[in-house]
């Protein structure tokens, strides 16, 4: 097999119609490939940058437009028996032609075609023409012959199968792709080639089993030999002419196990197959890494509902999880290098699953190699999100070979440990009021708990499947049950204030979220709103939520002063959502064992908007991805309501037991101690310990002027409790001393209290785009210190760095 990447000489055009601007038509304009039309217009200074202000309002045109890429390439030498063409991912619906003949179409962006081009080559210079059309024009056709189905937005998304937030979501732009999204080859090959291969990786006993499924694809019918090796080991199938499917197992005695991070190391092994002629030649060959692991999910019976909690390796993990979008609109964008920063982003914020939400894509090789080598666990969505799909053709062949695809592709990553049917769309048949307007037409069902559960059955059994997001185990149930398997919870930010949480005790929580906007310095880049308001032009339209700044207010106007300027606004809203997910995940967290995993809606962003994420469509982190670092830590100490009163607990997510005195302190915000009591904490390994407090601890003399501080020494974070909201607290005005001492690459601020500091946080994004601090939301009681790092690509200002609107704390003084 040879391959011959076909990236160069590629032009796009726009095919003639009355939404193209004149200045696009008939233009030849060079593009990128793997690419897409807006990368390529952007790129040629033919459009506004649609991230920017409301530049994609006056874009939408793009989507509604086909679109002709076309290159010339020399016939590859050689005289190989079969030459095709191999398109890794077309987006979407594409005619391909060679030399004027038609090779194929496609209408499925989640899915690879090869076409047979041997006898429509030429020998010199041949032109491949590839033809997209209108997203819009096909999906809208699609609807109208089958009719409408209900969905979260007035787009046709769930009419074709491409990237649903493509459409828009609310956090996302409605940037319409088209493009030759993946790579685009023509590979040469003799006698047989390796048309698939599906590795199924277990232990047992001490012993690695690796079972090989491998399909081969014939251009002669000799006899061949598949080998695999891993580890040392080797094992060999012969093909007799004809046969097309091989097996092969390969057994490694007492493997090192690959293991979540947090848990152990993640030990990965080459495994390699090859495909062999019969006089010896090498034909074809395919590799990956593999980790040895087991996966089980507990979802029995118990007290409580029935669980749902997943074991690695025979070691039940509690999940500490965010969910993932598509990291740009714009796929070609996503590069291995920025994928290693966001995911040691989510490492940092000791963050150990990913879940790859359905209204997004499937990774990239990069991602799941990624997740692989870093330990964090894949849960990965079918690619089905908020809305009720047509079962009938050509949706329901496409989707079955969709999913037999990705099955087989990812079955190699030990990173990957549950496949979910869709996000919401089972919960959305039962309680959006879909059922009346379908009037018993096909909405996804037979997808989800019948033909995706079968296709992981038969090519990954190693895994389980749970048929949506969320999923309650069976249809007798309230499929958003919180006793009962996986639930989202979004009556808090919808409705309800954030404190609402503790009312849930459920067995695992996979949404849950809060907004804020984004860094200032990237609303700065964004935006060109002079001055920044909170509903001025630019800052309204990057916000994609239903009443999004209502519910800011809402939650702002329940817990917070009230703002002076945007400044103010923009720190407190940063601050609100971090504080109610460091809350909800505390609170779940605090009942391990009945709650066995948490997924934070969201880790990232595609663009730069007002979104849940934790870190923004620039890269930077938000104020969240601190919170998340506390709450997600190893060991977690916290406060919690208890019947009535007030409990320590101590929750202990290492494979050591937690020994350490706690001390549990009353004080005043003076920081004079009015009650105290020292407990010994000896908590197990992978659980938790509740101590409840006394009356004389928990309940104070004067509510907005004290608050309990828990103390473990270095073994963890400390923890407080007020017994106020800040908007009531007797608040006595900031007052610190700060000293900036420069360091290479950055300095250090040094800052301490004279008076409490609630909530001290630096950004130094304001004075310098690309700098960043190393810790934030810091309470410093009177007479204490901190030391914050900040990292930065030119000399700060260090009296703006530690004044207001840099250096923030809650009880500033408004405008001081």
């Amino acid at each position: 097999m040879t391959r011959h990447p076909l990236r160069e000489g590629w032009v796009l055009r726009a095919v003639p119609g009355p939404q193209v601007p004149p200045e696009i038509v008939d233009r030849a304009v060079p593009a990128t490939v793997p690419g897409c039309v807006h990368t390529d217009l952007l790129a040629a200074g033919l459009i506004p940058d649609p991230y920017l202000d409301d530049n994609e309002t006056a874009l939408a045109w793009i989507g509604r437009t086909d679109w002709i890429y076309e290159t010339t390439f020399d016939r590859p030498a050689g005289d190989a028996d079969r030459v095709d063409l191999a398109c890794a991912g077309l987006d979407t619906v594409a005619t391909v032609t060679l030399n004027g003949a038609e090779v194929g179409r496609t209408e499925n962006m989640h899915r690879s075609h090869r076409f047979d081009v041997t006898h429509v080559l030429r020998p010199g210079a041949n032109t491949l023409t590839v033809r997209l059309d209108s997203a819009y024009r096909y999906a809208e056709a699609h609807r109208d012959r089958l009719g409408d189905r209900p969905n979260a937005y007035p787009e046709p998304f769930h009419f074709i199968r491409k990237t649903a937030c493509n459409f828009g979501w609310d956090w996302g732009p409605t940037v319409v792709t088209a493009g030759i999204w993946q790579d685009i080859a023509l590979h040469a090959w003799s006698t047989a080639r390796l048309a698939t291969v599906r590795p199924l990786v277990t232990v047992a006993d001490g012993v690695g089993r690796v079972e090989l499924r491998v399909e081969v694809e014939r251009a002669a019918d000799a006899p061949v030999t598949v080998r695999a090796e891993v580890a040392g080991v080797a094992a060999e199938a012969v093909l007799a002419a004809g046969e097309r499917t091989a097996a092969l197992t390969v057994e490694v005695r007492d493997p090192a196990l690959w293991w979540p991070r947090g848990y152990g190391d993640q030990p990965l092994h080459p495994l390699a197959v090859t495909l062999h002629a019969a006089d010896g030649r090498k034909l074809d060959a395919w590799s990956r890494r593999i980790g040895f692991r087991t996966v089980r999910l507990d979802t029995a019976p118990d007290e409580h509902g029935s669980a749902f909690a997943l074991h690695v390796n025979g070691v039940p993990v509690f999940v500490r999880g965010v969910n993932w979008i598509p990291d740009d609109a714009f796929p070609n964008r996503v590069t291995r290098r920025r994928l290693a920063e966001r995911f040691d982003q989510a490492v940092g914020a000791n963050i150990n699953l990913l879940r790859v939400w359905g209204g997004g894509r499937y990774e990239s090789e990069d991602f799941y190699e990624l997740a692989d080598e870093r330990g964090l666990l894949v849960q990965q969505d079918f690619l089905f999100a908020c809305a009720a799909y047509p079962e009938e053709e050509p949706f329901g062949s496409e989707v079955e070979a969709e999913a037999r695809e990705q099955v087989t592709r990812l079955a190699a990553h030990p990173s990957l440990v549950l496949w979910t049917g869709n996000n919401e769309n089972i919960w959305g048949w039962h309680d959006w009021d879909w059922q009346e307007p379908l009037a018993g037409r096909t909405w996804g069902r037979g997808y989800y708990l019948d033909l995706l559960p079968r296709i992981v059955a038969e090519l990954d059994p190693t895994r389980p499947y749970w048929p949506g997001s969320p999923w309650s185990g069976s249809e007798q149930l309230h499929p958003n049950d919180p006793a009962h398997g996986t639930t989202h919870i979004w009556d808090v930010w919808n409705t309800d204030d954030y404190t609402k949480y503790r009312e849930y005790v459920p067995r695992f929580v996979a949404e849950f979220g809060y907004q804020a906007p984004p860094a200032y310095a990237t609303l700065r880049r964004a935006l060109s709103d002079d001055p920044l308001a909170p509903d001025s032009k630019g800052m309204a339209h990057h916000q994609k939520a239903a009443d999004g700044d209502a519910k800011l207010q809402r939650g702002l106007d329940a817990h917070l002063p009230p703002p002076v300027d945007f400044d103010e606004w923009h720190y407190f809203t940063q601050l609100n959502q971090a504080r109610a997910i460091q809350l909800g995940v505390e609170h779940f967290r605090s009942h391990r064992g009945v709650c066995m995993g948490t997924i934070v809606w969201q880790l990232n962003d595609c663009w730069p908007v007002t979104s849940w994420s934790a870190v923004d469509g620039d890269g930077r982190r938000k104020p969240l991805w601190y919170a998340l670092r506390r709450a997600y830590a190893d060991r977690l100490l916290t406060v919690a309501p208890r019947d009535g009163g007030l409990a320590v607990v101590a929750v202990n997510d290492t494979g050591r037991p937690w020994r350490s005195p706690v001390t549990v302190t009353r004080l005043s915000l003076a920081g004079e101690p009015k009650a105290k009591t020292t407990y010994d904490l000896d908590v197990p390994a992978y659980g938790k310990l509740e101590l409840v407090l006394p009356a004389d601890l928990a309940t104070p003399k004067d509510a907005r002027r004290e608050l309990l501080l828990a103390e473990a020494g270095r073994s963890a974070d400390r923890a407080l409790w007020f017994f106020a909201e800040d908007r009531d607290i007797d608040w006595p005005a900031a007052s610190y001393e700060a000293t900036v001492e420069p360091i290479d690459g950055g300095v250090r601020v040094h800052v301490t209290a004279a008076t409490i500091l609630r909530d001290l946080t630096l950004f130094p994004d304001r004075l310098d785009p690309t700098a960043e601090a190393d810790d934030a939301l810091l309470t410093l009681l009177p007479g204490e210190s901190a030391t914050v790092t900040v990292r930065a690509g030119r000399a700060l200002d260090a009296t703006a760095l530690t004044t207001r609107p840099v250096l923030r704390t809650v009880n500033q003084q408004g405008g001081g």
